[in-house]
């Protein structure tokens, strides 16, 4: 195995990662928050150590081999967490370096888990940065990296198999450079649609961002600790049931679709199918359960409400939260809990087990 490629390629990544923190610097400047500096040294740090790891190890021309592509994979994953955690280490978010680790690392693996005791009190760059971490994290790091830039042509199909969980990455088109192309923009294209409309749903703007920047990649970090019931608008739940949803079916499908005007494709999929009923069927269940649990206190609208949010953010492992779901009967949270294990649909953002194991395994 070449270590030489493998770094090389390494402090690109490191260097974009850099670039990516000029979006929550920008909102530090504007709001003349101290965290501006954090951002300033963090993303010097970051740019200059990865492009002199990439000048310093220069490679020549060949394919990089499946192993070289997972420790790529693994590497980059590892970096992305130590270098994206500089912000918090030195704007004084945490005590201890490790802790910022531990929220860089939860970030952008989606994992949505948090050691930061107050949320509201922290600076705009710092908010957008934890929620940007989970946006770059949904679709995958290393897939972005294919996708910006065609040198890894070479060895894109290794790199995108590494990072994918589960089923083996599907290949929409000839090359998987553009695949990976096609999914980042499919990604954008809803990213940018959510945002417009949580706006109009008069979320406030650097909300509405924030927001967008956990939804697609069922992340679940907000810049409020109430978490989406600090808007209390059923308008705006409403907008992030179907981003989540959305968020949830395998993009591969979304390809054929909008790309291939096979809609076909997406209504004739087993596993989007199964999806859309199980979704559908839990809520009409946790709905009826609360309705009929008096102790609960939920009108009909009220449980539909609360009941059909917490099941879609569950099953899509967002985690964004509107009710205390702990006060619900046993069955409402017995059946919470499966949809958690059972997880959204293979080749989404949505982590857990995947639609397809359990289609699998009913077959």
């Amino acid at each position: 195995m070449r270590i030489k490629v493998v770094l090389h390629y390494l402090g690109l990544l490191i260097a974009i990662l850099g670039f990516f923190m000029l979006l929550p610097l920008a909102f530090s400047l504007f709001h003349r928050e101290p965290d501006s500096l954090a951002f300033v040294i963090s993303i010097g740090i970051s740019v200059v150590s990865g492009l002199l790891l990439w000048r310093l190890t220069p490679v020549g021309e060949g394919r990089l081999s499946r192993r070289e592509a997972i420790m790529l994979v693994a590497g980059g994953w590892i970096l992305a967490a130590a270098f994206g955690a500089l912000p918090y280490a030195l704007a004084g978010t945490f005590q201890s370096y490790l802790n910022a680790y531990f929220e860089a690392m939860s970030g952008f693996t989606t994992t949505g888990a948090t050691v930061l005791a107050s949320i509201e009190s922290q600076p705009h760059g710092i908010l957008l940065w934890r929620s940007l971490t989970q946006w770059l994290g949904g679709m995958g790091i290393i897939t972005l990296f294919v996708a910006l830039f065609p040198i890894l042509g070479i060895g894109a199909a290794h790199l995108v198999e590494a990072e994918m969980p589960g089923p083996q990455a599907e290949r929409l088109t000839a090359r998987f450079r553009d695949t990976a192309k096609a999914l980042w923009l499919l990604y954008l294209g809803f990213s940018v649609l959510e945002f417009i409309s949580l706006w109009v749903a008069r979320m406030p703007l650097f909300d509405a961002l924030a927001v967008t920047f956990s939804t697609m990649p069922t992340g679940g970090f907000t810049p409020t600790t109430l978490s989406i019931s600090a808007y209390n608008s059923p308008f705006i739940e409403g907008i992030i049931i179907f981003f989540m949803m959305v968020a949830g079916v395998n993009f591969g499908l979304y390809y054929f679709l909008l790309w291939k005007r096979q809609p076909g494709r997406l209504f004739s999929n087993s596993e989007f199918r199964l999806y859309i009923a199980l979704l559908v069927g839990a809520c009409l269940f946790i709905v009826l359960n609360l309705t009929l649990t008096k102790e609960v206190g939920l009108s009909i609208g009220e449980a539909f409400r609360y009941g059909s949010f917490q099941a879609v953010s569950i099953m899509t492992t967002t985690g964004f939260v509107t009710a205390n779901f702990n006060a619900w009967p046993a069955f409402a949270k017995s059946a919470l809990l499966i949809l958690m294990v059972i997880g959204a649909s293979a080749g989404s953002t949505g982590g857990a087990l995947k639609v397809t194991r359990l289609l699998v395994l009913f077959k």
